[in-house]
């Protein structure tokens, strides 16, 4: 097929060699998506596989779809048949058919993070604890963790270890909480993110048949980003694979940053012990950026120990140095980048879209956002408040997810005075604790309203039942977009909102007009079989962060690294390069933390196609602070001969953080002049455990004897104490100081 002919080398023998275990390391910008896309048209059209038995799982809707388009101009309409999605997207589905095996219904509801944490703080709040000291974010957090570690709240409350780990971070009931949580959701027919991938765990397990059915229908699966996945995922994806064992992982260890969000970098980097008949292809051309780029980034993350080594290389010119950009204060960084992008595009004629400025954290966006204004350069912030976040939209969006599971009590809450009924708080919290006392549905509370509640409020109730028994009969006749037409109309949030004539009221207006208009285009669009309402709440439930943004505007990208893992520009900024900023204050505990953040800089640098800039301040406010500022350590790290300074912004204040070095009269390199007598004395030397590194018993632990701690490095204990069931040592380390230490949660090696 002529398509092959496109391909170089590797990509095609990654593309050919279809049958067992296979993981393609591709390197940034080296065509892994043509990879993909190909390799699934190779097995439609030249192997004969039934698109059906083919599973390739993304990290977005959005990839996943463009993905398919691409596949169907090379294969065909069959194309259309593949199972293609993110994780969550294909679980779902598939837990859709298979849930009532678990005890959900088909049309159970899933909770965003907003659901989430409306239902902790009701809990919290019905415990009578400290929502001060038990924040709805943390509590989700550590919830998430657990279910991403497949960690079931028995499971939780069962370990010693946790429960020790609680009780030192003053919440010893976060185990009750995680268990009153999922019976909650149980009890409202929903499951939240992690529980799609937890219950989807569950199901094989308990199920044997329906793993079997699974493993039968997909005889060839795929995953994209497989650096980002985390225990949950993986476990699914190897057990679907045991049958067939045609399993291809596609990702680069260099881009792992999502550990936060319980990504697992051992995943790939123990891939092959897995399967060690594994077929390994490396991508290792760079079609993207300049040669200076590609050195850059190989000189940066070739100080990171844990990785599979590559060498990204490209034909592409040598294109410019990297401009690196001292400013005096975090405005003066703004102004900088605003002028320079001004001047670029100009000097250029590039369009807005061909910028990104890229921080650490979402709070450096304020200096640039002024600074462009003021430059009058249109720009968007990815990762601010999506669409389907605004409140206008959440409502009309509870009253269909309420209509289609009338369990779900989060949607309930929302809707049952909104436009105002006369239904109070008080109120509603008696048919919650009424639902729970009898140990009913809240649906048959509702529409028993007489006998929970008095007078004008029972008929309020009476009446919004009424009216939620007419919209089901609508959902069950009707498709997704007259049935929710006439939600919006007769529940009267329409013409609550066309009733407001402020700018505000005007705009939450017309953004719920263009949700009509959204579930209109899903109505209207051939590849979605199933044009139901409840298809079309999954839909929008499963929109990643990626997927949701329909701003077309040309406009210069704000965002953070992490959002701009997988785009590409014509210009990059990197912001905010200086110590505790970048690498973050947080993520110097450990060298695996450290290493994490390497390659958050290694992802930023590798978005550029033409031009890259580095700039950080010499103060900067934060916390409400003005605080003196150190160039990052990761500036030291990159490659001399791929850096120049900036000599639009270059003068005589520089020369004392600026040193030159190179041959007489050539460009050299301006590089940072290391100032050891203004870095912060906490600076986290990084302990690199000893080969022989194995945690000891610390039973008999006694004061005096000598230990390693794979992060403390070396010390000597100073005594132990006992309270309760818990022992402590207080132990002195060598460059960390005095710290004191949980025994049944440090890993210590005893020395002496």
């Amino acid at each position: 097929m002529d398509y092959l002919e496109s391909l170089n080398p590797p990509q095609r023998e990654a593309v050919e060699h279809t049958d067992g275990p296979v993981m393609i390391i591709a390197g940034a910008g080296s065509g892994k998506t043509r990879v993909l896309t190909y390799r699934i048209a190779h097995l439609i059209y030249a192997k004969g596989v039934d698109a059906f038995n083919i599973l390739s799982l993304t990290f977005t809707n959005k990839a996943a779809s463009e993905m398919k388009h691409r596949i169907e101009s090379l294969a065909g309409l069959e194309a259309r048949n593949t199972w293609m999605g993110t994780f969550h997207s294909v679980f779902a589905k598939i837990l859709r058919v298979e849930s009532e095996k678990i005890g959900y219904p088909s049309n159970f509801t899933i909770y965003d993070a907003d659901d989430s944490k409306s239902l902790i703080r009701s809990i919290v709040k019905g415990m009578h604890l400290d929502d001060k000291v038990y924040k709805a974010n943390t509590v989700l957090s550590r919830i998430s963790g657990a279910k991403n570690r497949l960690i079931s709240w028995q499971a939780y409350q069962d370990d010693p270890f946790v429960k020790a780990d609680d009780e030192a971070a003053m919440k010893p009931k976060m185990g009750e909480i995680y268990q009153r949580y999922q019976e909650r959701l149980f009890k409202a027919g929903a499951m939240d993110f992690d529980d799609l991938l937890f219950n989807t765990n569950i199901l094989f397990r308990d199920h044997l048949d329906v793993l079997n059915k699974y493993q039968q229908r997909f005889k060839y699966i795929m995953v994209d980003e497989f650096q980002d996945t985390n225990v949950s995922q993986y476990l699914i994806t190897k057990k679907l694979a045991a049958v067939h064992q045609n399993i291809c992982v596609v990702g680069d260890d260099a881009q792992s940053i999502y550990a936060f969000r319980g990504a697992d970098i051992q995943n790939i980097l123990n891939f092959e012990k897995d399967y060690p008949d594994l077929f390994v292809v490396k991508l290792e051309q760079n079609y993207r950026s300049t040669k200076t780029i590609v050195e850059a980034a190989n000189s940066i993350i070739d100080k990171n120990k844990a990785q599979l080594k590559k060498i990204v290389w490209t034909s592409n010119p040598d294109g410019d140095q990297i401009e690196l950009i001292k400013a005096s204060s975090d405005n003066e960084e703004g102004r900088i980048v605003a002028n320079t992008i001004f001047e670029e595009k100009n000097n250029k004629q590039l369009s807005n879209n061909d910028f990104a400025i890229l921080y650490r954290t979402n709070s450096q966006s304020r200096s640039m956002e002024e600074a462009l204004r003021k430059m009058n350069l249109t720009y968007k912030i990815v990762g601010g408040l999506s669409f389907y976040q605004r409140k206008e939209i959440k409502d009309l969006m509870a009253y269909m997810r309420f209509t289609v599971n009338t369990a779900d009590e989060e949607a309930f809450k929302r809707v049952i005075n909104y436009p105002k009924r006369g239904v109070g708080d008080t109120s509603v919290e008696k048919m919650l604790v009424a639902a729970y006392e009898h140990d009913i549905p809240l649906w048959e509370v509702v529409t028993n309203a007489h006998s929970f509640l008095p007078g004008r409020a029972s008929n309020s109730v009476s009446d919004f039942a009424t009216m939620i028994k007419a919209f089901q009969i609508d959902v069950e006749r009707k498709d997704a977009y007259e049935a929710a037409n006439t939600i919006a109309k007769q529940s009267g949030l329409l013409r609550e909102l066309y009733e407001d004539k402020t700018i505000e009221g005007l705009n939450r207006y017309e953004n719920v007009q263009e949700l009509l208009n959204a579930i209109k285009e899903y109505v209207d669009n051939e590849e979605n079989e199933d044009k139901s309402l409840g298809a079309f709440l999954q839909e929008i439930a499963l929109l990643t962060d990626n997927d949701q943004d329909k701003d077309k505007t040309e406009a210069i990208t704000l965002m953070t690294i992490h959002s701009s893992k997988g785009l590409e520009f014509k210009q990059v900024f990197v912001v905010g390069l200086e110590e505790d900023l970048f690498p973050s204050q947080m993520m110097m505990q450990s060298r695996e933390d450290l290493e994490e953040e390497r390659r958050l800089f290694y992802v930023a640098t590798t978005r550029a196609m033409d031009k890259l800039y580095f700039t950080y301040a010499l103060t900067r406010y934060r916390f409400g602070r003005l605080l003196n500022c150190e160039p990052s350590r990761f500036l030291e790290e990159v490659d001399p001969a791929c850096i120049k300074v900036n000599k639009r912004v270059a003068s005589k204040e520089m020369s004392g953080a600026f040193r030159k070095e190179g041959p007489p009269g050539g460009s050299g390199f301006i590089g940072i002049k290391k100032k050891q007598e203004r870095r912060a004395p906490t600076q986290m030397k990084v302990h690199t455990p000893s080969p022989d590194f194995k945690p000891s018993n610390t039973n008999n632990l006694k004061a005096e004897q000598l230990v390693e701690h794979p992060k403390f490095g070396f010390g000597k204990v100073q005594k132990i104490e006992t309270e309760g069931l818990n022992r402590k040592a207080t132990i002195q380390f060598e460059h960390f100081g005095e710290k004191t230490l949980l025994l049944s949660f440090a890993k210590l090696r005893i020395i002496d």
